[in-house]
C-alpha cells in the first residue's frame, strides 16, 4: 500500500472509515457521502451515484458547480502566478475586486473594501474596524444569529449547541437580544425594546460600538428580518453613534434576490461581511464599508498571509460577471416563488409544517407538532433529510432547535432539477408521515 492509500477501495463506506480514524469527531458530515465530481446542481459520489443538491456547499456555489466561465477565469490565474502575499506585492485583480463591491455595496456614501479568507475572518475585522473608528468596545448581537466558530465569532454566535460547548469563556462585553419572529411571538418592537433594557441594565449606549445582524438568519433557522426592522435598527444606531455591521455571509451574492440582501431594506450599513457565494467554490471573503469608517485601522492591523489569493479573486470576477451576464439575482426570486409555493401547497397537507418562508432563494420550511411553534420537530426534520437522502436529494436542517430545513438550491440550476428535487421532498413527507 502506498502512502496515499490509492489501491483502498473507493466506496462511501470505506472513506468514512478512514475519515473516522483521521479526523476528530468535532467535524461534522451532514451525509456519510464523498464526492467525484459535480456539475451546476448534481453531484456524483465516488460510487458514481448522482445526487441532486439542494445544499450549494451551504449556500457558496450560487453559480452553481464548475460553472465554466468561473473554472476558465481560475484556470488562466493558475497558469500566471498562485501567491505572492498582496501586503507583499500586490496585483491588479485583487483592487478590481474591491473596486466592483464598493460601486455595488448599498448606500451613496463612499466605500472602501479589503480581502480575507473567509467568513468568520470577515466578521473579526469588521469588529476590529468597528472598534477602531469608534473608540467603543461594547458588540450587540441576535439569539440565533451565526458568525462563526472563531472565539470572537462564537461568542457573537446566538447559538449555543453545537458552536459554543466546552469552548468558552468567550471574550467579554458582547450582549444578545432576540431576532423578531412573529411565529415565536416576538415582535420588532421587543427586539428594540431589548435593546434599549441592554442600555438601562447592562452596557450604556455610549459603550456600544456595533450592533451586528444577519438580513436573513443563517443557523438560527433562515427567518427574514421583517421589512421595516432594519430601518428601526439603522435608527436607533444613527441616534446613539453606533454602527450597523451587516453580516451577508450567507445571504450576499443574489442568494437573496438582490446582489446585496440588504438592498430590500432600504438601508445602507455602515460595515458589510461577504464571504461563501463571492467566490463560486474558492476560499475569499471581504469587508466592504464607509470609506471614513474603513481607513480607522492603522496600516498593518488589516490583512492575512493568504487574504484575497490570486486564484480565489480571479474566480470571484467570474463570479460578478455571471451574476450580471446570467440574470441571477431575477432568477433567485424566482426561484424563491417556486419553491415557496410548492411548500405552501405542501402546507396543506401535511399538519407538521408549522411556516414556509424566505426571502430570494433562501428557503425554509419549519416542523413543529401538529403546527404549534412551542413544540419543535428537529425528528421530523431529521427524518425528511435522511429520507430525502436516500432517494438522491441532498438537504441540510438549521433552526435553533433544528427543527428547520433550509433549502440553498444553486441559482444555476434548471427547472427540471428543481422540480424532481421538490418531487423527491413531498414524496419523503409523505413517506415519514409528517
Amino acid at each position: 500500500m502506498n502512502a496515499r492509500n490509492d489501491s483502498l477501495p473507493k466506496t462511501n463506506a470505506a472513506l468514512m472509515a478512514r475519515r473516522t480514524a483521521a479526523l476528530p469527531r468535532g467535524v461534522g458530515q451532514a451525509h456519510p457521502l464523498f464526492a467525484q465530481r459535480a456539475d451546476n446542481a448534481e453531484i456524483w459520489d465516488v460510487e458514481g451515484r448522482r445526487w441532486i443538491d439542494f445544499c450549494a456547499g451551504i449556500a457558496v456555489v450560487n453559480t452553481g458547480h464548475c460553472h465554466p466561465k468561473v473554472m476558465a477565469a481560475a484556470h488562466a490565474q493558475l497558469d500566471k502566478f498562485t501567491h505572492t502575499c498582496f501586503q507583499v506585492m500586490a496585483y491588479a485583480p485583487y483592487v478590481e475586486l474591491c473596486e466592483r463591491l464598493n460601486a455595488a455595496a448599498p448606500g451613496a456614501t463612499p466605500k472602501k473594501s479589503f480581502l480575507v479568507n473567509s467568513g468568520a475572518e470577515a466578521v473579526e475585522n469588521a469588529v476590529k474596524i468597528a472598534r477602531a473608528a469608534t473608540g467603543r468596545p461594547g458588540v450587540i448581537a441576535f439569539g440565533g444569529g451565526f458568525h462563526g466558530r472563531t472565539m470572537f465569532g462564537m461568542a457573537l454566535t446566538g447559538k449555543v449547541a453545537p458552536y459554543k460547548i466546552k469552548f468558552g469563556p468567550f471574550p467579554g462585553e458582547i450582549f444578545h437580544v432576540p431576532f423578531p419572529h412573529a411565529l415565536h411571538g416576538v415582535s420588532e418592537d421587543d427586539s428594540i425594546d431589548a435593546i434599549e433594557r441592554l442600555f438601562k441594565y447592562s452596557i450604556e449606549a455610549s459603550r456600544v460600538g456595533a450592533i451586528i445582524i444577519e438580513p436573513v438568519l443563517g443557523e438560527g433557522g433562515y427567518v427574514p428580518a421583517p421589512l421595516g426592522f432594519l430601518k428601526r435598527l439603522r435608527a436607533l444606531c444613527d441616534e446613539h453613534g453606533i454602527l450597523l455591521i451587516v453580516d451577508e455571509v450567507q445571504t450576499g451574492i443574489a442568494r437573496c434576490g438582490k446582489l446585496f440582501a440588504t438592498e430590500h431594506y432600504g438601508i445602507e450599513p455602515d460595515i458589510v461581511t461577504l464571504a461563501k457565494g463571492l467566490g463560486g467554490g474558492m476560499t475569499v471573503s471581504a469587508v466592504v464599508g464607509k470609506a471614513e469608517i474603513m481607513d480607522a485601522a492603522d496600516p498593518g492591523g488589516l490583512g492575512s498571509t493568504y487574504a484575497g489569493n490570486p486564484v480565489a479573486v480571479a474566480a470571484a470576477l467570474a463570479v460578478l460577471d455571471v451574476v450580471a451576464e446570467e440574470g441571477l439575482c431575477a432568477r433567485s426570486t424566482a426561484l424563491g416563488e417556486t419553491m415557496r409555493k410548492r411548500f405552501s401547497a405542501m402546507k396543506t397537507r401535511f399538519a407538521s409544517i408549522a411556516e414556509v418562508r424566505g426571502l430570494g432563494a433562501m428557503t425554509a420550511v419549519e416542523f413543529c407538532r401538529d403546527g404549534d411553534p412551542k413544540q419543535p420537530a428537529a425528528d421530523i426534520a431529521t427524518a425528511l433529510k435522511d429520507e430525502a437522502a436516500k432517494r438522491g436529494l441532498l438537504l441540510l436542517t438549521c433552526g435553533t432547535y433544528g427543527n428547520v430545513l433550509r433549502v440553498m438550491v444553486p441559482l444555476t440550476l434548471s427547472d427540471g432539477v428543481l422540480d424532481e428535487g421538490m418531487d423527491i421532498i413531498e414524496q419523503s413527507l409523505q413517506a415519514i408521515g409528517a
